[in-house]
């Protein structure tokens, strides 16, 4: 089997919150400065952090998680996307930190195993001072193997400060390839669900140019591409060429729907369908198509926007009422009932879900297991399926005869750990699915070739 050199690098953490996505945009800024084409990956279930990622290398950013795609499936998917110079991958909370708490199944250290590739561990320098050392000794002694090849200090608080971190991991004999400044200017603002994506706000794409530009002067970036350099083969894959375009599927696409898995969108392209983008916010209705895909979101944060577009509401409902096939995940399905309820706010959806959405306090957050029961879009039988879900909602008032595709062992749904809400040629969960851990998308695209043949 033909062998393929991929240079590569992990990005990693101690924690969560302690600058995986600023350090990671320097990296990735700093290589392209200096002549590389960049390809960002993104540890874990994650759409937000990856915006920043692909604003930083001018490359859609690809998701890499265990539980959702397999093993097989996540190392095809990072050679088949390795297109550029140089791959950096940012971990996923703590480097450790796996399906469980007491797996590493699925941890960013998992990823680096599977993908035979070095890792960089950022150190929050900003309490501590020797005992640094202790934590660093830690990671790299917690598995036989850490694949840890440097280190990153972060919020340095003075030069004092930085020679007291730098002596005491003298011993450790793993070299310190940054350090950055304690700096508020560099820390990217936050919401209830992590990060604020980048297509919200047109400011956001400059604060992550300016952040990254900052950081990756503190970096010793040659030492960093000769560490990706310094990296063993990975198998090629050998892809089908894509279908010739047979179907249209309109995929909704703005500041209130971006959570897309990239590999789900070159899925469908890859089954033979064409795809056509369209805002539920400032277009007026759907584009002609045999399909539609509405992923997830934030609809709370624009539903006044969405509620005053009365004419893409009903063209959707009009849409669905017609039997066309739509698939809608977390957002889009809170988009299909009847209305959102934010606080003392109330915004009106399309209606298509006799059922009302209302934003909570309590997180949502679970990978996802179970079986899929009823046959529907993206599945003509009995499946298991994985996904994870995410979200500060619950959908209330659904008619006692609402019918379910998904029964779930591990995660909450909709109701009662049933998820996948059937409604005319509708489907519609708050679990999101990776396409290429089953047939999903040829089953979604050949669902769409037999509406529009009809």
């Amino acid at each position: 089997m033909m062998q393929l050199k991929i240079p590569r690098l992990v990005l990693a953490g101690t924690t969560s919150s302690v600058g995986k996505t600023s350090i990671t945009s320097a990296i990735i800024y700093g290589i392209k400065k200096r002549g590389y084409s960049v390809q960002p990956f993104k540890a874990g279930p994650d759409y937000i952090d990856p915006s920043y990622l692909s604003a930083i290398a001018k490359n859609d950013t690809i998701n890499l998680d265990v539980w959702l795609m397999g093993k097989q499936e996540l190392i095809k998917s990072f050679v088949r996307n390795s297109k550029s110079s140089i791959s950096i991958i940012e971990g996923v909370m703590g480097y450790y930190d796996g399906f469980s708490g007491d797996s590493n199944y699925s941890s960013t250290h998992h990823i680096a195993t599977l993908l035979k590739s070095p890792t960089i561990l950022v150190l929050d320098a900003s309490k501590t001072a020797r005992s640094i050392a202790a934590t660093a000794l830690g990671f790299t002694k917690f598995h036989k193997n850490s694949r840890i090849v440097g280190f990153i200090l972060n919020k340095i608080g003075s030069k004092k400060h930085e020679e007291l971190c730098r002596k005491a991991l003298e011993p450790l004999k793993i070299p310190i390839l940054g350090s950055v400044p304690k700096n508020s200017e560099l820390i990217l603002d936050s919401r209830h669900l992590g990060l604020i994506p980048i297509s919200e706000q047109e400011s956001l794409n400059k604060k992550i140019e300016k952040v990254a530009k900052e950081i990756s002067e503190s970096l010793s970036i040659e030492k960093i591409i000769k560490i990706t350099k310094n990296v063993p083969n990975l198998h090629k894959i050998h892809d089908k060429p894509n279908l010739k375009p047979k179907t249209i599927i309109a995929v909704a696409l703005d500041s209130s729907f971006n959570f897309y898995y990239q590999d789900n969108l070159n899925a469908l392209r890859r089954e033979g369908t064409k795809i056509k983008f369209f805002s539920p916010i400032s277009d007026p209705k759907v584009p002609d198509c045999d399909g539609m895909y509405i992923g997830g979101g934030f609809p709370e944060v624009l539903g006044n926007s969405l509620g005053k577009n009365q004419k893409m509401r009903k063209s959707i409902k009009n849409l669905a009422e017609k039997n066309t096939p739509i698939y809608a995940e977390c957002g889009g399905l809170m988009y299909l009932t009847k209305s959102i309820k934010d606080n003392n706010k109330k915004f009106p959806m399309v209606g298509l879900i006799d059922a009302e959405t209302e934003m909570t306090k309590k997180m949502t957050l679970n990978y996802t297991q179970g079986s899929i029961r009823n046959v529907c879009i993206i599945s003509p039988r009995s499946n298991k399926l994985r996904g994870h879900e995410f979200h500060f909602s619950e959908v209330n008032l659904l008619p006692k005869d609402s019918k379910f595709a998904y029964t779930l062992d591990i995660g909450k749904g909709i109701e009662n750990a049933k998820d996948g809400l059937i409604l005319f040629n509708t489907l519609a969960s708050y679990g999101h699915l990776y396409f290429d851990s089953s047939n999903y998308a040829r089953q979604f695209v050949t669902n769409c070739l037999k509406f529009s043949r009809r």
